[in-house]
């Protein structure tokens, strides 16, 4: 079955930012019905299980070496039973998905490239071949920060055998999602392919998500989307402005790009009630301003990024609760076209898109330290001069000016409005029935 294709960018909640690698079976039911019983209607509808879900000794701040992974007798790693009961005998994470299912959501579990190395110390058999897991592993393209896996050894045709009955054993599970590590820095071509291949063998629907994206070069365009659902275009994400404020010139680059062929993914939203047992952080509510809040979702709808929240649900606070349910703003990632970065001058980043039956989107977002007043011509976000213009977060009107200052072309119209630092604005432009569709200035 070929590799999921989805016509907006996925969305949902990860265990990482809160849990980092040890959440438990408990902890991801409760952020799943809280997901489908609030948020599900606004598009939120996947449930993701984060890394090393079979290692019964993870802790937060870090990975351990030499951990007891749980494993099948063919080397496949299963969910530790302590922390997901429902998994114990044999079960893996099938009961967990089948509850998640029942909520109307998707199940999604992390996966780290290559082979386990205690399945190649154990010289584990790979299901339907003659080999054992010590003769597929590379030991020479291991990954950097995590010390469960060895690489594969792609030369010998039983290490595609092996990714072919680990995403066997997924789709056996019910996973319609999967976040497969370390394989974009550096770049791992052949990986990727043979990880695509074997979910198109496995029979299930299976969106993939690649991570993590650092350097990302743009020249990967093409193989990324005959290989995958989405991809990240930024290394982990945390909850500073500085992080985000990265993402501009990354999204610049990608969002032109994303569409139902593929999906940039700039990491999910480290907001709400973060770092419980995270791998970074102690317990805390996100250290963002409310206006940086708003700027990060606001960005991440413009750019068609899928939206993956990363802080606990139930213990999240309301009002940034409310900022997921805003369905204005959300419906911008599913529904427009030609997201771009239009400007970007004095501190002031301007993004567009086109919206349906003739509507226009843009945001303002003020990347200064403090607030400020803007005025801009209506023709440089390609909001014609008559019409109706509405700021999305807050709901208010906002007038489309008579008057001319100067910057604004003789036959434009003027917006003002005030940014809040870090802050953003975000307008939708509807034409009036006898409106002109748009002014160049």
């Amino acid at each position: 079955m070929p590799l999921l294709r989805t016509p907006a960018p996925p969305m949902g909640w990860n265990s990482w930012d809160c849990y980092g690698t040890t959440v438990t079976e408990a902890e991801v039911l409760a952020n799943a019905e809280f997901l489908a019983e609030h948020l599900l209607p606004f598009g939120w509808d996947t449930v993701v299980v984060d890394i090393d879900w079979s290692d019964p000794t993870a802790r937060s701040h870090g990975y351990n070496a030499e951990a007891p992974l749980a494993m099948d007798a063919h080397g496949r790693l299963v969910p530790d039973p302590v922390r997901f009961p429902s998994s114990a005998g044999g079960a893996g994470f099938g009961p967990l998905a089948e509850r998640v299912h029942a909520l109307g959501l998707r199940f999604g579990i992390h996966t780290m490239r290559g082979v386990p190395r205690r399945a190649v110390a154990e010289r584990s058999p790979v299901l339907g071949t003659g080999t054992t897991a010590d003769r597929i592993a590379d030991a020479g393209n291991v990954c950097e920060w995590n010390p469960d896996m060895l690489g594969l050894e792609h030369a010998d045709p039983a290490a595609q055998a092996y990714l072919d009955s680990t995403l066997a054993l997924y789709a056996e599970w019910g996973v319609d999602f999967i976040k497969a590590d370390d394989m974009l820095w550096p770049y791992q071509r052949t990986e990727i392919e043979a990880y695509a291949l074997a979910i198109e063998r496995s029979g299930r629907d299976i969106a993939l998500s690649l991570s993590p994206g650092r350097d990302l070069s743009l020249e990967r365009l093409e193989h990324l989307r005959g290989h995958a659902t989405m991809w990240r275009i930024c290394d982990d994400l945390w909850d500073d402005w500085s992080s985000v404020q990265q993402n501009f010139a990354r999204f610049a680059r990608w969002a032109p790009h994303a569409g139902p062929e593929g999906w940039p993914d700039g990491d999910m939203l480290p907001l709400g009630r973060i770092g419980l047992r995270a791998e970074r952080g102690e317990p805390r509510d996100d250290a963002l301003t409310p206006a940086e809040r708003r700027s990060l979702l606001a960005l991440w709808s413009m750019a068609r990024s899928p939206l993956m929240f990363g802080g606990d649900l139930p213990s999240s606070d309301p009002a940034t609760i409310a900022l997921l349910r805003n369905a204005e703003v959300l419906v911008i990632g599913r529904d427009s076209s030609r997201n771009r970065e239009l400007r970007r001058e004095d501190d002031l980043v301007l993004w567009g898109a086109d919206g349906p039956d003739g509507s226009r989107y843009a945001a303002a977002f003020n990347l200064r330290d403090e607030p400020r007043s803007v005025v801009l011509d209506a023709g440089d976000l390609a909001f014609g001069a008559r019409g109706s213009v509405v700021e999305l977060w807050s709901g208010a009107a906002v007038p489309l000016g008579a008057d001319r200052p100067r910057g604004v072309a003789p036959e434009g119209a003027a917006l003002r409005f005030d940014l809040e630092a870090h802050g953003c604005a975000v307008l939708r432009w509807t034409p009036s029935v006898s409106a002109p569709a748009r002014v160049d200035g």
